[in-house]
């Protein structure tokens, strides 16, 4: 390992990609798994957690990483595929160690660990050797002052914390794309992943919700109390929102419809009517929706905001008053292309895509992916037997339920990677 450092800090490698020795992207690094053994014998690096394309998170060991560089780690290539699943020896440092409050023996100051660095010891085996510890903030300070000592320096991290926060383990999830973020959770022990759930604001656990499996996004709206889980589903799309609401059992559901907003309600009542697996029950209910006198400057204004999925950015839906779903007569839909060759000061009503058919909401799933398929389309106006726009369904909202049943948790291929024999779990 040449051209590794010889002191790494964890958090700085969660994230980065991982390469096989052809130079191709393999996997990134979500976690390290450690064996503790006493506070004061530095704790072994038994392997990483790394997260292959398909969303299942395997167990790389130590033993197979080559190299820890600027940017990057590299792998011999052989990669066990089977899913990792910690053992009741292990901890994992990003999703137990961050956040545990530790003192320092010699000075007797108490903090939280923010960070912790592995580096390699003579036996060639990695070991936790540095434990960086923020104290808590002072009078107007607004950080506390932070310290990195040595691990047999400090106390209380092999001490079972249940009050263990998620200050630092917060700031690294919300570095994080929410499917990344929502990976981790998902993996955390559960008292933890309470603690984070609790830290976690709103928005950002409405984000998180959406990427999760259904049984996880059951069991974490139903440990938060009434007025924060409405408050949750009201950032969440109203689709996925609506798709959780009905794995509620009826009379939860009803309670958290009853505290949500009013029109934040009725969007989510509206989609549950529909059958299951329409463009009706699919679709997204607040796509981007202007009058006839917009302009291609307006347009633009709104397809531009960061909020958007890049699916529902790809359209603009050009309606009779009112705007609102259900809107009034739908004149026709204007492709973000076709706005871009345009001046700016054009009405967008001179860019509709006249050859655009809508869909109705009793749609099937089958209609619907034949008709994106045929014309070549990300997404597609839905409309009732007026001509009015209930929504749009996009190519993401028919890939959520064409997929079967756990597909995130299920690798692309069975198998190795790059068609080696699979590597043992060690440790």
């Amino acid at each position: 390992m040449s051209t590794t450092p010889t002191r790494v800090f964890v958090a700085r490698i969660v994230g980065l990609p991982i390469f096989d020795p052809q130079g191709d992207q393999v996997a990134k690094v979500r976690d390290l798994v450690v064996a503790i053994r006493t506070e004061t014998s530095q704790p072994r690096v038994l392997g990483m957690v790394a997260e292959v394309f398909g969303r299942r998170r395997i167990f790389v060991p130590m033993t197979r990483i080559t190299a820890i560089d600027s940017g990057q780690v590299h792998t011999t290539g052989l990669l066990n595929m089977r899913r990792f699943e910690q053992r009741s020896t292990e901890t994992l440092v990003m999703g137990q160690m961050l956040d545990r409050t530790v003192t320092i023996t010699e000075s007797g100051v108490s903090g939280v660990v923010y960070d912790v660095a592995m580096e390699q010891a003579r036996n060639r085996d990695w070991v936790l050797s540095r434990v960086a510890v923020q104290e808590a903030s002072k009078g107007f300070r607004r950080r506390g002052q932070t310290h990195v000592v040595e691990w047999r320096d400090v106390t209380g991290l092999t001490v079972h914390e249940p009050t263990q926060g998620a200050t630092h383990l917060i700031a690294a999830l919300n570095d994080m794309r929410p499917a990344d973020a929502a990976n981790m959770i998902h993996d955390l022990p559960p008292e933890r992943r309470t603690a984070v759930v609790a830290a976690l604001d709103d928005e950002r656990l409405a984000d998180v919700l959406e990427e999760l499996p259904e049984e996880d996004q059951v069991e974490i709206l139903e440990h938060l109390d009434s007025e924060r889980a409405a408050d949750v589903l009201e950032e969440m799309s109203a689709d996925d929102a609506a798709d959780l609401i009905a794995d509620l059992n009826p009379e939860t559901a009803a309670t958290l419809l009853g505290l949500m907003e009013p029109d934040e309600a009725e969007d989510v009542r509206r989609l549950m009517s529909y059958d299951d697996n329409t463009a009706g029950a699919m679709m997204t209910p607040e796509p981007v929706i202007l009058s006839p006198d917009a302009t291609i400057a307006d347009a633009l204004a709104h397809v531009r905001n960061p909020e958007l999925t890049p699916s529902v950015a790809a359209l603009v839906y050009i309606c009779r008053q009112p705007l609102e779903t259900p809107t009034g007569r739908l004149l026709g839909a204007a492709h973000i292309q076709r706005l871009l060759r345009e001046p700016p000061s054009t009405l967008v009503a001179a860019a509709l895509d006249e050859s655009m058919d809508p869909l109705r909401a009793d749609a099937t799933m089958d209609e619907v992916a034949a008709h994106l398929a045929t014309y070549n389309l990300v997404a597609a106006p839905v409309v009732d037997d007026e001509g009015r726009l209930l929504g749009a369904v996009t190519v993401d909202d028919l890939l959520d339920h064409m997929l079967p049943e756990g597909w995130r948790d299920r690798a692309p291929r069975p198998g190795s990677i790059n068609g080696g024999p699979t590597a043992g779990r060690a440790g």
